[in-house]
């Protein structure tokens, strides 16, 4: 079965208790910890219904998993990046960077996919922690499902020779590229500085330093035919990069961001967005914040058949 860019059956985990994560802040600047962490986790736990309660009164087919207070794991509510699937009925699972992240991947939460959807084979990438490389699914790539490219920004968490044997063992092309913050950091994660929907792409090119590879990256965008909407730095580090494309039940497309997301766009740019889909966001600013990751890193988008 082909691919489709998008779907409407997305998949949540609830945290047990949400906090900072010193683990992962290494190499990613876009945490910062609130004094409170009991707090943090109160107000995420609330942020995370709200979120969830936004996707299902616009009618996507969203569902979540309850975390399991042991092993403990702060980061559980961003799944996309140990597991993605795909509609030949394949599971990827990935390798972690940060230690505590790798205990996100448990089996009940398998399970429970099997339980639902057809589970055809399941591909286990995460061996390769035990060499210190790391691929982290979704985060790490952009996926162009329809035309099979697998765009990703290399980092600590981005390994390049993982990047292609992800792409030999899903078909697809790797489009791979550094990009860099204001103060020329590494970005971690590629679906902080772009997002891949039906028709567009929206990517942060000031992050791209190197003028060839920018020139490659725009020219493979524009084989797909898709159009390119550029984001600033200033957006980007308001999470305007961490967007996804889904449908809901009666197949209309819809994007989902944050709030602190949505705020930072301009009118020019919501209104070219609003011609490819309608726009939904919801305010997670705690989860953001403490994180280091937004909406799109808390969607992980099922594309298996379901039972």
């Amino acid at each position: 079965m082909k691919d489709k860019q998008t779907t409407s059956h997305i998949m949540l985990i609830r945290p047990a208790r949400f906090v900072y994560n010193s683990e992962t802040a290494v190499n990613n600047a876009f945490q910062q910890a609130d004094t409170d962490q009991e707090k943090v986790a109160q107000k995420a736990a609330a942020e995370f219904q709200g979120l969830l309660q936004t996707l299902l009164q616009n009618g996507v087919q969203a569902f979540a998993i309850n975390d399991t207070p042991v092993p403990a794991t702060p980061d559980s509510i961003f799944p996309n990046n140990w597991i993605s699937t795909h509609a030949d009925g394949s599971v990827f699972l990935y390798p972690m960077f940060a230690a505590n992240r790798r205990l996100e991947r448990k089996p009940s939460v398998l399970e429970m996919l099997r339980m639902q959807y057809h589970v055809d084979a399941i591909h286990d990438l995460s061996i390769f922690e035990e060499q210190d490389t790391f691929l982290e699914g979704t985060g790490s790539m952009v996926l162009d499902r329809e035309h099979k490219i697998a765009y990703a920004c290399l980092s600590p968490r981005t390994d390049k020779k993982l990047l292609q044997t992800f792409c030999e063992e899903a078909g697809y092309t790797a489009v791979a590229f550094d990009a860099v913050d204001e103060t020329g950091k590494a970005i971690y994660h590629t679906n902080v500085m772009m997002a891949v929907g039906h028709k567009y792409v929206v990517i942060c090119l000031d992050s791209v330093p190197d003028g060839e590879a920018k020139d490659e990256l725009i020219k493979a965008i524009a084989s797909t035919g898709k159009a390119l909407i550029p984001i600033s730095f200033h957006q980007m580090n308001h999470f305007a990069g961490n967007m996804l494309q889904v449908e809901n039940k009666s197949n209309e497309k819809i994007l989902l961001m944050s709030s602190q997301a949505y705020e930072s766009l301009t009118a020019e740019q919501i209104e070219t967005l609003q011609q490819y889909n309608r726009i939904v966001h919801s305010d997670i600013s705690t989860i953001e914040k403490n994180g280091g990751g937004s909406v799109r890193c808390m969607l992980a988008e099922i594309h298996l058949v379901k039972k």
